[in-house]
């Protein structure tokens, strides 16, 4: 945990330190956001750095420094990898890593895109310093990439290559949607590898636009419950890959709610899986983490009737478990 700590930190010090221009801070409605701002021909443009807090300004005060030190850092990840591939974490597949590869140097997740499925569940191995279970439940599939719409249009900035010119140059093709000129999917030819774009619904789940990404994404209910207030996590590929996830507790209760949502017909081998994940991250977390899985279980649960409905629904398939929130706050 230490090395995989250590290596997130790192790869955090190099984003900012890549970003060229100077650090300016804008406030939109409530919230206040970091920029590097610098002049492209007679133009200013505004590079998002991250939301303003303790940490983002700490590493600003840094930043001549970290760009000095860039090549060491370098050298040390590449370390702190074979390290950790050394101790058995489980890494990031070829295919998998160059996607995520490209898609954070053209600004995904730095911009707010969130791993969201069973590339967020293996990455959880390093953050909560547990094995991951040989088996379906950590199989990888779809690459699925989440961010909110109202933070994809304030932030005023957008990935650079595109991700459409990025996809191409990966072999991917566009798949056709209902809705013409309006593309969420993409699928590489020959890995079958599918990459989706997903953004919280409040009702009507309809296909949305994501400005920052340049793309547009399919509206899911409970989504929002799952990005909000997400986390960094490092890809075990090459010396590392930067990328967001949701945080595990609400990831966890997530997969109770969909779980139930999905359990029946074509969506039933999801659904038991969406349970195993569910219930592996509930019994590591209960031992380790417990105020935060408490948290998350009882923000859900207070949302409302249909939100409590799925997670005992799920629940009562899963007596174990419910054993072991039941006895959170004890």
């Amino acid at each position: 945990m230490s090395a995989y700590t250590d290596l997130v930190r790192l790869l955090k010090d190099d984003a900012l330190s890549g970003v060229e221009g100077k650090p300016t801070l804008k406030e939109r409605g409530d919230k206040a956001y970091w920029y590097a701002a610098r002049r492209v021909g007679t133009e200013m443009r505004f590079i998002y750095i991250g939301e303003d807090s303790d940490e983002t300004r700490a590493r600003i005060d840094r930043i001549e420094e970290l760009r000095a030190t860039a090549k060491d850092r370098q050298a040390e990840r590449s370390r702190l990898v074979r390290l950790l591939r050394a101790e058995g974490m489980t890494p990031t597949d070829r295919a998998t890593g160059s996607i995520l590869s490209a898609m954070a140097a053209a600004g995904t997740f730095r911009l707010g895109g969130t791993i969201v499925g069973t590339n967020a569940f293996r990455l959880y191995e390093g953050e909560l310093g547990i094995r991951l279970p040989i088996g379906g439940m950590a199989n990888t599939g779809d690459i699925d990439i989440a961010q909110f719409e109202k933070l994809s249009v304030a932030l005023q900035d957008q990935v650079d290559p595109g991700l459409a010119e990025t996809f191409s140059a990966l072999k991917f093709d566009p798949l056709p949607a209902l809705d013409q000129g309006r593309t969420w999917r993409w699928a590489q030819g020959g890995s079958g590898q599918l990459v989706e774009f997903l953004t919280p619904a409040f009702g009507d789940e309809t296909i949305r636009d994501l400005p920052a990404l340049g793309v547009n994404a399919q509206g899911l209910n409970y989504l929002n419950f799952l990005i909000a207030e997400p986390i960094h996590a490092a890809a075990i590929y090459r010396s590392g890959v930067l990328v967001q996830v949701p945080r595990p507790e609400r990831y966890a209760i997530h997969k109770l709610i969909v779980a139930d949502r999905r359990r029946d017909g074509a969506g039933s081998l999801k659904s038991a899986k969406d349970r195993e994940q569910a219930a592996f991250l509930i019994e590591a977390m209960a031992v380790d983490r417990p105020d935060d899985l408490t948290d998350a279980y009882v923000t859900a649960s207070e949302v409302g009737l249909r939100w409590r409905e799925h997670i005992g629904n799920s629940l009562k398939r899963m007596p174990e478990t419910k054993l072991i929130l039941d006895g959170l706050g004890e």
